[in-house]
């Protein structure tokens, strides 16, 4: 059993990350459901990748970390896993918004602290106690009753379907890709590793869909679309990568999936933002389960 305990200061800063990361992410949900269906996911992420790359790159020139970033190249083969598994998920994440709502996918999401726990503990032998797998069960429950807004009958009546399934191999990869974090970073800055992990992932879903990249006519998309682009390109790319990697270097694997659970209420503030009912309070209590295990996680 490996220590993986940090210091207080330095792991709070580790959670703070994830629940950016977790506002982040949902928003992407949100906007990703309404343009699924007008560009391919090939398409729409091999742009959003080389745009977010562009922006850390940018970063990076503007701190003088250039020298810093062309060292962090070496062994190039990790960008190379982690990218693919950066890939696999978010191709993943839009082809299943394609036929699945946000909110289904919201709940497929939630199934990574668990599949990141299995990870964390075959490649780093992390383990996990009774709290941890508490909290795990907490946020799990109080996930699923978010996203079925408190009704029995839609949880008990509730069948993956076609996106839902193409999207749990996403999710999978977005599992493992936590620990690997760890296992490949040979004390890189975060802010070089991000990039090459932000570049090798556009170049991936480029080679293997410069087709759809091509088919696609640019000059027609609705600005909605440009939007997401934007947003998928900016904040829940550039600033999600950098932050998941800032937190897998601070925290347990299990901990830093744990943040997932949050994602389902921030799509019901999200929704809320664009105009859509407020929640029951039965709905609410949902967002106080998953509270509750994120006070357990931050329990040292």
């Amino acid at each position: 059993m490996s220590t993986l305990s940090a210091p207080m200061p330095e792991a709070r800063r580790g959670h703070l990350a994830m629940l950016l990361f977790s506002a982040l992410v949902a928003g992407s949900f949100s906007l990703g459901g309404q343009v699924a269906n007008e560009i391919a996911p090939t398409a729409l992420n091999a742009v959003r990748f080389a745009l977010s790359a562009a922006v850390v790159g940018a970063v990076i020139g503007l701190r003088g970390g250039w020298t810093a970033t062309a060292a962090a190249l070496a062994a190039p083969w990790r960008y190379g896993i982690l990218g693919g598994f950066f890939a696999l998920y978010f191709v993943t994440m839009f082809e299943g918004l394609k036929t699945a709502p946000p909110v289904s996918a919201a709940a497929v999401f939630t199934l990574t602290p668990v599949m990141s726990g299995v990870f964390g503990y075959v490649l780093l032998r992390q383990m996990m106690g009774a709290r941890i797998w508490l909290a795990l069960g907490l946020g799990a429950a109080g996930a699923l009753w978010v996203i079925f807004r408190a009704d029995l009958t839609a949880l008990m009546a509730f069948e993956i379907g076609r996106g839902e399934a193409i999207f749990f191999w996403g999710c999978m990869a977005h599992a493992a890709y936590t620990p690997m974090v760890r296992v490949l970073n040979r004390g890189e800055p975060i802010l070089s590793f991000t990039f090459w992990t932000l570049t090798a992932t556009a170049l991936i879903i480029g080679v293997l869909g410069w087709r759809d990249i091509a088919a696609t006519d640019w000059g027609t998309l609705r600005p909605l679309v440009w939007v997401t682009l934007a947003y998928t390109g900016v904040a829940a790319s550039s600033m999600t990568v950098f932050l998941v990697q800032f937190a897998s270097m601070r925290l347990p694997s299990s901990k830093v999936m744990a943040y997932t659970y949050l994602t389902p209420s921030w799509v019901l503030m999200w929704e809320l933002a664009l105009g859509q009912p407020v929640p029951p309070l039965l709905v609410l209590a949902g967002v106080g389960l998953t509270i509750a295990a994120l006070a357990l996680l931050l329990k040292d």
